[in-house]
């Protein structure tokens, strides 16, 4: 027979007097100013500064894409115009997006659902889906259906690029459905304004951009996301002139390009770029570059010199970018009414949506001169040159060259455009590191190596060679 446990008055006593005392002290270490469930509108205007800081400053492109794909050179420290990419920069860009961007704003997705704020989960998918294309663009094959839950999956699988693609097809397209104007306002929307009509029209944009991206791939699914975009009317797609941008403040909130101007000047703009709008006569070469101090003329630099021949052509007698892009409140842009038509023009040409081809690759063009100040008259004029003239023929260096040329600063969307179209046919880096070939990816940062091995090797294996020169899914041609 067992023995009861007797506890004697005063221990019991000492027990309810030590709980009560942690319950008193918990309260009491409670700051007041530190709410522990964070605020939508805070998330949402951190998350979205936070990752167009990430996609407009120096990792992704500044010291990548903006050199990739020639509009930017460099006449200092060029080994990043060589393509020798820093290991830090490939991890920057991988860490924020997934850190600061995917974890933010799975977050602010369940925030609407928990608040029951259909509109501000409709935005935080928009912008996470933003961030993954610029992540599968960028690498190929990443961690998608996992990522964003590290709680769950410490280590995520890797989604091939056509599954990332038509992932955020579907996520886009539901977004836009649950968009409900005239209610349940949102604040904290640094990029749109809490407008949540231009926010479906954005993601409308991002639909067609994805489309047309897996449409030599997948031309099938691509004509079925057209259908179902262009079937909600003119409203369903940016307005005339519209832009999707970040304007920036004034300091600590400035643009990363002005940013960086502050402490340094080893950036110039690319001969390529020069070279094909003095070609054109094209008036926006004033806006793109800036005019040398001891020179009449605009002069770009080379991509890929070695850093000493690059540094006696002269800081006083080269361009840099224009103000434009370099200012400290300069906007960024994320999509604009110019991209737009020139997405349009190719899908008409492909038959996969309505329209003329010529008049909306003019009308593009237009929209790209507008977006910079310039008259809808001199885009007329400027049209109809030998070299600007739409060709039906090849309408891949047609629209090809004048996207080139209109997305100049969105240097992850210029390079990967590039990559799809092949057009401008640019010149390997002078002094580039891959025997002759240009970069057509960014290199996974080590960290994936050495804490997701199994699932790193998977998308290698899957994928091809973890290099520069491997080509993605989306890259057919």
């Amino acid at each position: 027979m067992m023995k009861k446990l007797l506890i004697p008055t005063y221990l019991l006593f000492a027990i309810v007097l030590l709980a009560s005392c942690r319950k008193d002290l918990e309260r009491i270490n409670k700051n007041p100013n530190e709410p522990v469930t964070v605020q939508p509108d805070y998330l949402l205007s951190n998350g979205i500064k936070a990752n167009v800081d990430t996609y407009w400053g120096p990792d992704a492109a500044m010291d990548g894409t903006l050199l990739y794909v020639q509009y930017w050179s460099k006449i200092q420290y060029t080994d990043a115009d060589r393509y020798i990419a820093g290991a830090t920069g490939t991890q920057n860009v991988w860490s924020n997006f997934y850190a600061q961007g995917i974890e933010d704003f799975t977050t602010l997705a369940q925030l609407g659902d928990s608040l029951h704020n259909p509109n501000y989960k409709a935005v935080a998918v928009i912008m996470r889906s933003w961030i993954f294309q610029q992540l599968t663009d960028l690498y190929g094959d990443v961690p998608y259906k996992q990522a964003g839950q590290i709680a769950q999956y410490l280590t995520p699988v890797y989604d091939s690029q056509k599954d990332v693609y038509t992932g955020l097809l579907d996520e886009l397209k539901q977004a836009a459905a649950t968009i409900t104007p005239g209610s349940n306002n949102i604040d904290g929307d640094i990029l749109l304004g809490g407008d949540v009509t231009r926010w479906k029209q954005f993601a409308n944009g991002l639909r067609i951009r994805i489309a047309l991206r897996i449409a030599d791939r997948e031309p099938t699914i691509a004509k079925t996301v057209f259908d179902e975009v262009t079937a909600g009317g003119a409203g369903a797609l940016l307005p005339k002139d519209a832009v999707v941008k970040l304007n920036y403040l004034a300091s600590p909130n400035q643009n990363p390009v002005g940013r960086n101007r502050e402490t340094r000047n080893d950036y110039r703009i690319s001969k390529s770029i020069v070279d094909k709008l003095k070609a054109l006569n094209d008036p926006r070469l004033s806006i793109y570059a800036t005019m040398p101090k001891d020179t009449n003329v605009i002069i770009g630099v080379t991509n890929g010199l070695p850093s000493d021949s690059a540094a006696r052509l002269g800081f006083s007698k080269t361009s840099d970018a224009g103000a434009v892009f370099t200012a400290t409140t300069a906007p960024a842009v994320l999509f604009s009414y110019a991209e737009q038509l020139f997405i349009l023009a190719e899908a008409a040409q492909r038959g996969l949506v309505a329209g003329d081809p010529l008049t909306l690759y003019n009308q593009a063009i237009a929209a790209s001169f507008v977006q910079y100040g310039l008259s809808e008259a001199a885009a007329a004029v400027y049209a109809v040159q030998p070299g600007v003239a739409y060709d039906a023929l090849n309408f891949k260096k047609s629209i090809g060259e004048q996207k080139w040329l209109a997305l100049f600063g969105q240097g992850i969307e210029g390079f990967t455009e590039w990559r799809r179209l092949d057009y401008p046919q640019l010149k390997a880096a002078y002094a580039g590191a891959l025997g002759g070939s240009m970069p057509v990816r960014f290199k996974y940062p080590s960290s994936e190596q050495a804490l997701n091995g199994t699932n790193y090797k998977a998308a290698v294996a899957r994928q091809g060679a973890d290099l520069l020169t491997t080509k993605l899914w989306f890259d057919k041609y």
